[in-house]
């Protein structure tokens, strides 16, 4: 099976006959109703992904960095409250 064969296999076009996506060797790739629900996955699969993108580069070096901020104020605020007290 050379390259050029193996490739052609994998060339979809739309046959007007079936009115359902072939390969060029004439099998069904996806029925319609298939195709949709592929297109759906990789439409969740990549809001997925670039959530995650968000979320790890954005989101949650904000609230650790605003935390460690808010824990440091505290130390010096009780620091400051025991040497006035003394």
């Amino acid at each position: 099976m050379g390259v050029n064969t193996f490739f052609s296999i994998w060339i979809c076009f739309f046959s007007k006959e079936e009115g359902i996506f072939v390969s060029s060797k004439g099998k069904k790739m996806f029925e319609f109703d298939q195709y949709l629900g592929f297109l759906a996955f990789l439409t969740i699969l990549t809001i997925g992904f670039w959530l995650m993108i968000f979320l790890l580069t954005f989101v949650v070096p904000y609230w650790l960095i605003g935390n460690l901020r808010e824990l440091y104020k505290e130390k010096k605020e009780a620091r400051q409250s025991a040497r006035l007290e003394e």
